[in-house]
């Protein structure tokens, strides 16, 4: 997801918005007399907070009432004008300006009754006697969250929900439903009663050890909202740790099954773990890597990593050699878009006329026909959530079905369904035997459906409650869907319970959080309480290495802390779980990632130094000033983007890091070294090389485009902190110019690792056009116009850059630009100084001797402990004078002078006058001699 605006759709925009406010209560009967039962409300702007307070948005401030029953409200619990206490103001700050009701103490004991049941506000109004003769009353539905926490609530802490195994492994299930009329369990054709436990709103059956294996789900009956009625929902376990093929059911599978614990996994040895302020991550989709690798026997499954001699392996192994500590995983867990059955799914090179190879390179013939079939094809990035705690079946050799699980539970071993299991943990040893963490990408921020939708578990389930409601009662959808709302305490809790479930069962070693701003500061650091807890001895994993990180972006309705202290990039700073760092991206990049024109050039790209067209730049002295200032922010990038870190800025003025401008914030944010992530690309957007091909002029070389993607990556690669780089970008990956390819299957997303071996892809998508003859299948570019939905806009500016066979880099520019990033790689994991863990440290040891008014437009020096950095993203050889380090003996740094660029070993150095001088678009790293 993006810093200004949202950079992710699912499949289908799922507004699947309660019309009700889907928290509208359900009803039941007390003392008082009946009378004739209200219309159903278009809104809930009434909403319950605690079990003594009503706020209600546009209500006069006199005597109302909550009215309540099975059709008709034949009860009411009386409410009188009251006021927030301050608890209550701190809670709800949003809803403070609002008329406060308090509940009648002779009521309050209606209140567990009155949730379960239809339920409406009311409030008789008086009106103009010339036009109505009588009071009319005003109706509005109730939402409950605040309400069903007060009541609730303590089942956060002693509720162990979903399938839980006693000493015996007898199986006990157990779900949350405290306004639901009846809850029943629904196991392998029949139905079981459930009980439910009064105080906690929990209903739970034990069973016997036969139940291991079997479907399962919940037959829940509850009022629903959206659709004003009563419903009885056949719903899967929120909590589900396994599921059935298209997650039709839920399976009772105890994951301390040793059957389902591949071999070697209780004596899995982990890597060194990396402190997060360290960390050097890639970011990789589970089918990107493998879909077009024709050395790997499993291509877009789970167990491509365990394929230990494909060509992806291979380069991930190399990379982590040189000093790639983690993969982060886009979404591996149950999402709601792919079918999961191959079978089912369709593929767009089967559709007639679609010979996706053979059209020309700046087409929108394939773009078409891939999104004739997008909707079942196997792609999506899997940013839909369906179950949070179960992998994606999808991925695996098997996903079971219903129809087979069924059968195969009646023999008590049931295999089909879990194989999704075994097969994630055999992917965490693969990665963790090529010498590299795991990392997942985890999506509580939304779900893929909410109200009475198919693809809706937790609304079907507690309607009203598991979702962010507006003040009118509607579904907030500021994340692109269904916001859940993680400050409402069991939201809170399914989002810690999950977490720990990943770690402890699958030893994953770190969770990226999406839109991890949606979320208040309080849940995400509950989570780093519950992992830190986590011990070897005890659980089988540290939970203190784990690292944490995430999107602290910060817009929408919780915008500026307006309900809670939000996991925002300035707030989190000095809580040790970073947030990705926009600033230096878009510095190094140029413009942002929304820019109508997309040629808006950066330090990396041209600006002023190699100007393009674009009449965007303003003129020249505009176009110096800009990059100067680029350049701060890259320098703060380096020292982590420390909020106190003081320098002389390009304007010559002493500043701390917070003081320099982003945008109209402070650039600097972070407290130390960990709490902000450098990237220069990312699933989002476009590609490094995709943004470099619009921003370079046209004419550029393909060797000189492949020189300033290492120019980009080398400001992340040799920065404080953690960094994070997109899965082929060190090869120069493209995704033919497409911006948002969540939805664009195989032929726009597969990496194409085969390019040194000429081993190409087992799909049969690539092309052998152009410089691409007699090796592999190049890097993805020219694969034809980019999918229209977010796209079409740029197409004139795409087209004439897709035609140009020179823009389709060769198999050795390739290779040289991944060999130069792994030698940068070496120098940031063998040299301490980029392990600075203070922000005292790294104004000690980091600074910037020539920034100031002289300094050079294109050229960064950063002069860290016993190195001397040249960035020098120019179209020529610049020498840098530093007369202070007159004297000292500086080399090329060995990895360099003996590395894989023959260019930055022309870089050289003058002791006598203290001259660095650095050939064009090169990174050199010096070092005092030994």
């Amino acid at each position: 997801m993006s810093s200004t605006h949202l950079r992710f759709r699912p499949r289908k925009r799922l507004a699947a918005v309660l019309a009700l406010g889907a928290a509208a209560l359900l009803l039941t009967s007390s003392l008082q007399p009946a009378h004739a039962a209200p219309p159903d409300p278009a809104k809930a702007e009434a909403q319950w907070i605690d079990r003594d307070t009503v706020v209600w948005k546009g209500a006069e401030r006199a005597p109302a009432q909550l009215e309540f029953g099975d059709g008709k409200p034949t009860h009411r619990i009386r409410l009188t004008p009251g006021t927030l206490t301050p608890a209550e103001r701190a809670a709800f700050p949003h809803l403070q300006n609002f008329p406060a009701f308090t509940v009648d103490p002779r009521d309050r004991g209606l209140a567990r009754n009155a949730l379960r049941h239809r339920l409406v506000a009311t409030q008789q109004r008086a009106t103009d006697a010339a036009t109505a003769p009588a009071a009319v009353p005003a109706t509005t539905g109730v939402q409950i969250p605040g309400v069903l926490d007060d009541l609730y609530g303590r089942a956060a802490q002693h509720a162990r929900l979903g399938p839980t195994f006693d000493g015996s492994r007898r199986p006990t299930l157990s779900v949350w439903a405290p306004t639901a009329r009846t809850v029943a369990l629904e196991l392998d054709g029949r139905t079981v009663p459930m009980h439910r436990d009064d105080t906690t709103g929990v209903w739970r059956v034990q069973g016997s050890r036969d139940w291991l294996g079997k479907p399962y789900r919940y037959v829940v009956r509850v009022w629903a909202p959206s659709v004003h009625a009563f419903v009885t929902n056949k719903v899967t376990d929120p909590y589900s740790t396994a599921l059935t093929a298209d997650s039709a059911r839920s399976l009772v599978v105890d994951l301390a099954d040793p059957r389902l614990a591949p071999q070697g996994w209780s004596r899995l040895k982990k890597p060194v773990a990396v402190p997060l302020r360290k960390a050097r991550i890639q970011e990789l989709h589970i089918r990107d890597f493998s879909i077009a690798d024709r050395t790997s026997r499993h291509p877009g499954q789970y167990l491509a990593f365990t394929d230990t001699h494909s060509d992806g392996m291979r380069h991930l192994k190399s990379l982590a050699a040189a000093g790639t500590s983690y993969v982060h995983l886009l979404p591996a867990f149950d999402f709601a878009t792919v079918p999961e059955r191959r079978a089912d799914q369709q593929d767009p090179a089967q559709q007639p006329d679609c010979k996706l190879a053979a059209m020309p390179s700046d087409s929108d013939r394939q773009q078409e026909c891939v999104g004739k079939t997008a909707a079942r094809d196997a792609y999506n990035w899997g940013y839909d959530p369906l179950h949070y705690t179960v992998p994606e079946g999808s991925y695996a050799s098997d996903p079971g079905s219903a129809s087979e699980d069924s059968k195969k539970s009646r023999g008590g071993a049931q295999r089909s369904g879990p194989r999704r299991t075994v097969e994630f943990r055999r992917m965490v040893q693969g990665l963790n035997g090529a010498g590299l963490r795991t990392v997942m990408d985890v999506v509580y921020n939304h779900t893929a459906a909410s109200g009475q939708d198919p693809k809706s578990v937790l609304d079907r389930i507690v309607p009203g409650y598991y979702h962010r409601l507006l003040d009118d009662g509607s579904v907030a959808t500021s994340t692109c869907c269904s916001n859940t709302a993680p400050e409402h305490t069991m939201m809170g809790k399914l989002v810690v319970d999950s977490v720990v479930t990943w770690a402890k069962q699958y030893k994953v070693d770190g969770f990226r959080f999406d839109l991890m701003g949606h979320h208040p500061k309080a849940n995400i650091l509950a989570v780093r309480r519950a992992l830190d807890a986590l011990t070897p001895a005890r659980d089988g994993v540290d939970g203190k290495a784990i690292i944490l990180y995430g999107e602290g972006w910060n817009f929408g309705e919780v915008a500026n802390d307006a309900r809670f202290v939000q996991a925002t990039q300035r707030n989190m700073a000095g809580t040790g779980i970073a947030t990705f760092s926009d600033r230096a991206r878009d510095a190094v990049r140029g413009g942002t990632p929304f820019d109508p024109d997309p040629r808006v050039q950066g330090f990396a790209s041209g600006l002023f130094t190699d100007p393009n067209s674009s009449s965007a730049h303003g003129n020249p002295a505009d176009q110096r000033a800009r990059l100067l200032h680029y350049q701060d922010l890259i320098k703060l990038g380096l020292t982590g983007n420390l909020a106190d870190y003081t320098f002389t800025d390009t304007a010559g003025r002493r500043v701390k890091g917070s003081e320099v401008d982003y945008n109209g914030a402070p650039a600097g944010y972070a407290a130390a070294p960990g709490d902000a992530l450098a990237y220069a690309d990312a699933h989002d957007n476009e590609t490094l090389y995709d943004a470099l091909a619009y921003k370079l002029p046209p004419g550029t070389a393909p060797a000189a485009r492949a020189r300033m993607q290492v120019v980009a990556l080398a400001t992340t690669a040799l920065s404080q902190g953690p960094a994070l780089s997109q899965a082929g970008t060190d090869l120069l990956r493209s995704k033919s110019l497409d911006r948002n390819s969540f939805d664009s299957g195989d032929w726009f997303n597969a990496i194409h690792w085969g390019c040194a071996t000429g081993t190409g892809d087992a799909t049969g998508i690539g092309t052998t056009t152009g410089t691409e003859r007699g090796g592999g299948t190049g890097n993805g570019f020219g694969r034809g116009l980019p999918p229209a939905a977010d796209n079409k806009d740029k197409w004139p500016y795409a087209k004439p850059l897709l035609a140009d066979p020179a823009l389709r880099p060769s198999c050795a520019t390739m290779t040289a630009t991944s060999a130069a990033y792994r030698d940068l790689l070496r120098i940031h994991a063998t040299e301490p100084a980029f392990d600075l863990p203070t922000t005292a440290d790294v104004q000690s040891a980091l600074s910037f001797p020539l920034s100031g008014t002289a300094e050079t437009p294109g050229v960064i020096t950063m002069r860290l402990g016993r190195l001397v950095v040249v960035f020098n993203a120019t179209p020529h050889r610049q020498t840098q004078h530093l007369p202070s380090l007159a004297g000292t003996s500086y080399a090329l740094h060995p990895v360099q002078a003996h590395g894989a660029d023959p260019v930055v070993k022309s870089a050289s150095y003058e002791e006598s006058s203290g001259t660095f001088a650095v050939p064009a678009r090169t990174v050199a790293v010096f070092a005092i001699a030994r």
